[in-house]
């Protein structure tokens, strides 16, 4: 018999959905998968170098459990440039990507029965790691068409047992991206009733706004003491494959990460601790910077399409690389003899039909949205997203 925590949890929606795209064009079907949650393209020259260097090298031996030491040097000096406030090698846990990041904190700050505040629609694994700790998630909705929550129902959602609050920005699966007056708000708040606050910015190289992407210890420097910032190298670099994140905290939580990975990972991988390294000391951000103007264009051109939406409006998709529909007035105007009633009817419908992958909203606590990502082949993206727009505008015909 399993343990009871196992069934505390649920499937990936996300891979659900991209096993389904696999299984259809198994079937020789041409799929396109706009599921992913990732870019679909080549790491950098750099990344690729310092990994085969490293192999060459012998680089085959542990490393100090929270990271090599240059490494974590490195990745201080970047947050430090990026945030404009110091941060010190002592601050910094490499990880073997985002999630491990995020579990630590959760393992190190909760106990059972504690609270934690997630802003949902939310990444699933938030709600998850809370449960595997023992606490309870509790949730706080953000509503269309920004999907950045209200101050006041974040407070009024904390009791006597809330710890922490889960804040990612910009959003999966939203793109919401919060500004500099929620940010204080939130921090006002950790304060007010000595909370924790988990950032996760992952997503923080892909803001389509013209501003910079703002952490919330730039937005509230006096939350400091009380933040930690969880962010991988994944996205931005394109290799969500190679497993290797950061985080950035108070010592104490660093401390409590080199006992728990020294239990679990042991470190993260040496070879993509390196190959990051070497990226970091000679790369001089073009790669990053293409990859976001790569994005901006396929944004504007989804943008486009999907404005010929006719019961759903455009999405914003501020940051992040998704464009999240609310699909609300169009389920509700749908025939009451139609067999279509939820997102998940529609997700299947896109895929069966029209031949794209989507991931329902249903993954991320929300019975109305729709996730498509903009992060897949760039010739590829234009006629999905026609696709997707004639196959919803057809729904009420059926």
């Amino acid at each position: 018999m399993l343990a009871h925590r196992i069934s505390l949890l649920s499937g990936s929606g996300t891979a659900a959905a991209r096993e389904a795209a696999k299984a259809a064009a198994v079937q020789g079907r041409e799929i396109v998968d706009l599921a992913a949650g990732e870019v679909i393209t080549e790491p950098p020259d750099s990344v690729r170098e310092g990994a085969i260097a490293a192999i060459n090298a012998g680089a085959n031996r542990y490393t100090e459990s929270i990271g090599l030491t240059s490494l974590r040097r490195a990745v201080a000096e970047k947050l430090s440039t990026e945030t404009g406030l110091a941060w010190d090698t002592d601050n910094i846990v490499i990880t073997a990507g985002a999630k491990q990041g995020l579990l630590d904190a959760t393992l190190a700050l909760l106990d059972p029965g504690d609270e934690v505040i997630i802003v949902r629609p939310c990444w699933p694994t938030f709600a998850s790691q809370i449960l595997l700790a023992g606490a309870k998630p509790v949730f706080v909705d953000a509503r269309p068409p920004s999907y950045v929550p209200e101050i006041r129902a974040i407070c009024g959602a904390v009791t006597p047992k809330t710890v922490a609050i889960i804040i990612n920005s910009p959003n999966n699966p939203t793109g919401a991206v919060y500004d500099r007056p929620t940010l204080q708000a939130i921090g006002d708040l950790a304060i007010k009733y000595d909370l924790w606050i988990l950032s996760d910015e992952c997503y923080s190289n892909f803001v389509f706004t013209g501003d910079r992407h703002q952490s919330i210890t730039m937005a509230h420097p006096g939350i400091r003491s009380r933040a930690i910032l969880v962010n991988a190298f994944s996205k931005e670099l394109a290799i969500t494959g190679w497993r290797l994140g950061y985080f950035a905290a108070p010592p104490e939580i660093v401390a409590a990460a080199k006992k728990l990975q020294s239990l679990t990972t042991s470190n993260a991988n040496v070879i993509a601790q390196h190959a990051i390294l070497h990226h970091l000391e000679v790369g001089e951000g073009s790669y990053e910077r293409e990859m976001h103007q790569r994005l901006a264009a396929a944004r504007k051109a989804g943008l486009r399409i999907l404005s010929k939406l006719e019961d759903v409006a455009p999405p914003r998709a501020d940051g992040s690389f998704f464009f999240y529909l609310d699909l609300t007035p169009l389920l509700a105007g749908l025939p009451r003899t139609s067999s279509i009633r939820t997102v998940d009817d529609i997700a299947r419908i896109l895929l069966e039909e029209a031949g794209v992958a989507s991931v329902p909203g249903t993954t991320f606590g929300d019975e109305t949205g729709l996730r498509l990502s903009f992060g897949a082949p760039p010739e590829k993206i234009e006629p999905a997203l026609e696709k997707v727009v004639a196959a919803l505008n057809g729904l009420k015909s059926r």
